[in-house]
């Protein structure tokens, strides 16, 4: 699996409004993409959440690499592009991922970047996000969990989808969830 976001700051007078109506009239295309687990269209608006700039950031959690590979070169991603340039795509190795039966009730999402100190031991970090992911979800705290890694810049990445929003920490982004795409079952 692969996780994969791209965001997009947006001036600090956007009209938020023009992001809700692409996420609503856009959204639901990508139900059922092949080799997408989700997509959480994900939005923030300057002055919530602790957000200092409106932010459209997407977040996706694909089942195999051809399916980001197929997205990224897809006309709608070209036609997203040409509307708000060409971001830079921050992609994930995934350890772990935890989806709740429940997923589609997420309103809230939160995402952490941590460093990875060098030298560190890899796969003990991977056993203790590993779990943690598993026990949000287990325990019904989050309707999604998911940690990995990404060996270029040794940093990992932490990804929760909630019904309620959670106290945020230091290194956490929260968002809105507009929609959620999911795989067909």
């Amino acid at each position: 699996m692969i996780a994969m976001q791209y965001g997009f700051t947006l001036p600090a007078d956007y009209d938020m409004s023009i992001i809700d109506h692409r996420i609503r009239d856009k959204g639901p295309l990508l139900d059922g993409f092949p080799n997408l687990s989700f997509k959480a269209y994900l939005s923030a608006r300057r002055g919530e959440f602790a957000s200092r700039e409106n932010l459209y950031a997407p977040f996706y959690l694909w089942q195999k690499p051809e399916g980001a590979s197929d997205f990224l070169c897809a006309p709608a991603f070209q036609t997203l592009a040409g509307a708000f340039g060409w971001p830079q795509v921050k992609t994930w190795i995934v350890w772990r991922a935890e989806i709740s039966p429940d997923i589609a009730a997420a309103r809230f999402a939160t995402r952490e970047i941590l460093q990875i100190e060098p030298y560190a031991p890899l796969a003990d970090i991977r056993s203790a996000e590993s779990a943690e992911a598993e026990a949000e979800v287990a325990t019904g705290r989050a309707l999604a969990s998911l940690c990995g890694f990404e060996p270029t810049t040794w940093t990992q990445v932490r990804f929760r989808l909630w019904r309620e929003l959670p106290e945020s920490g230091k290194h956490m982004l929260a968002y809105r969830v507009g929609h959620l795409s999911l795989a067909r079952t």
